[in-house]
């Protein structure tokens, strides 16, 4: 056989070992030429009397990350394609075989009368744990690094190479519904426990005891291929089933607002699966799959949190001509919540971290933050105390700016005010080593004008952590007026070492992230002060899609700090810049009833010690109309959420904070939250067409007024039917 992304061999007790290496990735995937290789190593199984059965295997530290999904996203342009050449009938049946071959392959090796068995270590997700399942025994290592999941419904797909049907069919309903919904990874003992594995081994045994269940004559054949086969939750129409599919469903909607068709594509593929054969249950799946494929919140999904991300995360906005920066030692000055959160995750990615204060009390405090976050995850078992132990020894508190001294980057993270932060840029400058990058922690304060406080603004830069950042994948990098490349790539580098996603926005006031999210927040108040019950507000909001509802995001961003803001922005650009109705809302909760957010337990909520938080009862007196909630328009209430984030960043776009849409994306979903089954704020444009968007706008802004109206980029790309994906290929084009 003539492999190129495997190594097949064959031992004299005639146990085949596949052995996956692709030597063009870091990572093993699923592509075109990986199906064709291993369709023929199967049927050479299958043909040849010498192997008795064959294990799976890899060579790389992780089994495989699962399918490449640019081949997926592939697959839908072939689709228009071939639609426009012979037809929408002879596209469709193309596209459903195409989308299908995994699924058939896995189902070739299943059947192929021989056993299998997969030998995973490491990462083993999506595409290659179906290949897993469909395998007859799995072994898992106890290396604590091995992750198995089938997470497609994160990308706005499912699994659709017989996920859905096998796990179905090893699980009680609820639980193999519950998995499918999360995506989750699961750790080896875990995924044992569910059944979804049948062993787990220590890494040095592995090949060892995978040979040893083929040799000892295990049978290749599946359980549901057993004629007296039954699902561990019994037949769909039966007492038990009807106690399942219902709350299934009610939990679905609760869960997803119906946003999201992969999920409920999950739902029908299982319930419909459960019902046939497995050979049937598997077209089912299969048809439920090209039709997700086929859809724009999967192709917007796909975009975005794969191709889009993982162009990010490889470095697509760094500059090209600066070498890799070597960073060993970083500087912290702030040891509150997000000084000490910036350490930590510093410490956690092996860096060596001095964390300093205006006292060593201050900065051990800070240090006890780190000692706090390890002692969750060992009372979690995530984690051991050598674990914390190692982690600790690599922060340092002080009080003193001659610490820095051998930095090889300083963050500050003091309080966000100019002052404060002035005389804290000046006397780290003084302790800094020559050429050593500053980077400045702020949330919305203008880079080049903090960077006036440095004798060097070209090695200044923003780099903006989002709260918390231990969960927190997103950090925005912001250029300054005079910021250099190499204060770029150093910010680049050093966000890839704590292994984030990086965006790089132009220098602005709020920057990206924070203009779209407090619009979002500020859409919230207005809504409430227009008379809309405050649960009503909350409610709505998640039906949009967002994570959570406004008021409680203020909550717990801090309802003094949006005073603080509102206040700022009065100063900086008079008091047409701030909603008379918002100020009006935000004085009577921060300074008259003393409800700052929730580090005070008084928000828009009650956070009591013991039990759920509450909306507060004293809400309604703030309110000068009550609007009956039988007669509000739930339909338009969710689109001024969208919209007014989505039009923000539309307008960063034409100032030219925002140049790439592709970060306007991703840094929505994994900033803010932004519905995620749009792609992001400007994907959700593209996706309904600039030109309806722009109705849409005018529409809202005759309602609601001027905050609505659409800026003129997109009056101008209306008029030319462009999109901003569309203005990115053409760029890319005459680059």
């Amino acid at each position: 056989m003539n492999l190129k992304n495997f190594r097949f061999d064959l031992d004299d007790e005639g146990v085949a070992t596949l052995t996956w290496d692709m030597q063009d990735r870091s990572m093993n995937v699923i592509t075109e030429e990986v199906m064709n290789e291993l369709e023929l190593v199967i049927r050479h199984v299958v043909s040849d009397q010498a192997v008795k059965g064959c294990v799976v295997i890899s060579a790389k530290p992780d089994f495989s990350g699962g399918a490449d999904l640019g081949m997926l996203e592939a697959s839908s342009h072939r689709f228009a394609e071939t639609a426009a050449v012979k037809g929408e009938e002879i596209a469709r049946q193309e596209f459903f075989d195409g989308t299908r071959r995994l699924s058939l392959i896995y189902r070739e090796l299943e059947t192929s009368g021989k056993p299998w068995v997969a030998a995973i270590d490491g990462i083993c997700l999506g595409g290659a744990f179906e290949l897993a399942l469909a395998c007859h025994h799995r072994l898992v290592t106890d290396n604590p690094k091995t992750r198995v999941g089938l997470p497609e419904v994160k990308v706005g797909l499912f699994p659709g190479a017989g996920g859905t049907q096998r796990v179905i069919r090893l699980m009680p309903t609820g639980d193999a519904l519950q998995m499918l919904f999360k995506g989750e990874q699961l750790k080896a003992n875990a995924a044992k426990a569910m059944g979804l594995v049948h062993e787990v081994v220590p890494k040095a045994e592995l090949h060892e005891k995978a040979r040893a269940w083929i040799i000892a004559g295990n049978k290749g054949v599946a359980p549901w291929d057993d004629p007296k086969f039954k699902p561990p939750s019994g037949r769909v129409y039966s007492p038990t089933g009807m106690m399942i599919w219902p709350a299934a469903n009610a939990i679905y909607r609760r869960e997803t607002q119906d946003n999201y068709p992969a999920a409920k594509a999950i739902l029908h593929a299982a319930f419909e699966g459960l019902q046939l054969p497995m050979d049937l249950a598997l077209r089912v799946e299969s048809r439920w799959f090209a039709h997700i494929l086929g859809t724009k919140e999967a192709r917007a999904m796909i975009r975005s949190l794969f191709v889009s991300m993982g162009e990010l995360n490889k470095g697509a906005r760094r500059p090209k001509a600066e070498p890799r920066v070597e960073i060993k030692k970083v500087g912290i000055i702030g040891a509150g919540f997000m000084g000490a959160s910036i350490a930590y995750v510093s410490a956690l990615n092996g860096l060596d971290v001095v964390l300093l204060d205006r006292t060593l009390e201050a900065a051990d405090k800070g240090k006890m933050h780190s000692h706090k976050l390890m002692s969750e995850q060992i009372a979690k078992g995530r984690a051991k105390t050598a674990d914390r132990d190692a982690l600790l020894a690599h922060i340092t508190p002080g009080d003193d700016y001659a610490v820095l001294s051998d930095c090889d980057l300083v963050i500050e993270a003091v309080f966000e005010d100019r002052a404060v932060k002035a005389d804290t840029i000046r006397k780290a400058e003084a302790a800094m080593k020559p050429g050593t990058i500053f980077a400045s922690n702020t949330s919305t304060l203008p880079i080049t004008s903090l960077a006036e406080n440095f004798s060097r603004p070209a090695d200044f830069v923003g780099i903006h952590f989002f709260s918390p950042v231990e969960r927190m994948m997103l950090v925005e990098v912001i250029k300054g007026a005079k910021t250099g490349d190499r204060a770029l790539a150093t910010a680049l580098d050093f966000i890839r070492i704590l292994r984030k996603t990086p965006i790089v926005v132009n220098d602005s006031r709020g920057f990206y992230a924070n203009r779209c999210v407090l619009n979002y927040v500020r859409e919230g108040h207005l809504m409430f002060m227009e008379g809309v019950p405050a649960a009503m507000v909350e409610n709505v909001a998640r039906m949009a899609g967002m994570p959570v509802g406004p008021l409680s995001l203020n909550d717990e961003v801090a309802l003094a700090l949006a005073w603080k803001i509102l206040q700022a922005t009065k100063a900086d650009l008079g008091a047409g810049a701030v909603d008379p109705a918002q100020e009006q809302l935000l004085d009577a909760l921060v300074n008259k009833h003393g409800r700052l957010g929730r580090k005070n337990g008084k928000g828009f909520y009650d956070y009591p010690e013991k039990g759920a938080k509450r909306l507060w009862d004293g809400l309604a007196d703030l309110q000068t109309v009550t609007l009956d909630p039988d007669t509000l328009d739930v339909d338009e209430m969710k689109q001024r959420f969208l919209v007014t984030q989505a039009l923000e960043a539309a307008r960063t776009v034409e100032e030219g904070v925002v140049v790439d849409p592709r970060e306007a994306d991703v840094g929505s979903i994994l900033g803010f939250g932004f519905a995620p089954f749009t792609g992001g704020t400007l994907s959700y444009i593209d996706g309904m067409g600039v030109r309806e968007f722009v109705l849409l706008c005018d529409h809202l802004a005759k309602r609601h007024g001027p905050r609505f109206k659409p800026c003129d980029l997109l009056l101008d790309m209306a008029a030319k039917k462009e999109t901003f994906y569309g203005r990115l290929l053409a760029a890319k084009a005459a680059a």
